[in-house]
């Protein structure tokens, strides 16, 4: 007999990943101008018909920082509720945790240019 429960586990886990996405997209500033900057460079791939490559980095480029930026998010608010006042330490870890969206969204500068420099430079 085969056990759903596995199942059943996996789509509430997954219920509950679309939730929090839902609860970042719509609460939180920075990931939503990420979230616009991902709909906008979605939308340059198409007007520039990029390549199957060229969509595999940007995605994952896209994904990442918005990944990061939510790992940040979560990182803050936890911090906020440990210590809601300012402390030096607590400071410091959320530095290093918008630090790590820094280089995430340098990246995705990075891949952004790769791809689309090309391409805009063509048409001028």
């Amino acid at each position: 007999m085969k056990d759903n429960r596995f199942v059943k586990g996996r789509l509430k886990s997954l219920g509950y990943s679309v939730k929090g996405a839902y609860k970042l997209i719509t609460s939180e500033h920075s990931i939503m101008v990420q979230f616009f900057l991902g709909i906008a460079m979605t939308i340059a791939g198409f007007f520039f018909t990029i390549s199957a490559t060229e969509w595999m980095l940007q995605i994952f480029a896209i994904g990442l920082v918005l990944a990061i930026e939510g790992a940040n998010t979560a990182v803050e608010k936890i911090c906020d509720f440990i210590h809601p006042d300012y402390h030096e330490r607590i400071g410091f870890i959320k530095d290093i945790a918008s630090g790590a969206v820094c280089f995430a969204a340098l990246a995705a500068i990075a891949v952004g240019t790769i791809i689309y420099y090309p391409k805009v430079a063509l048409l001028f």
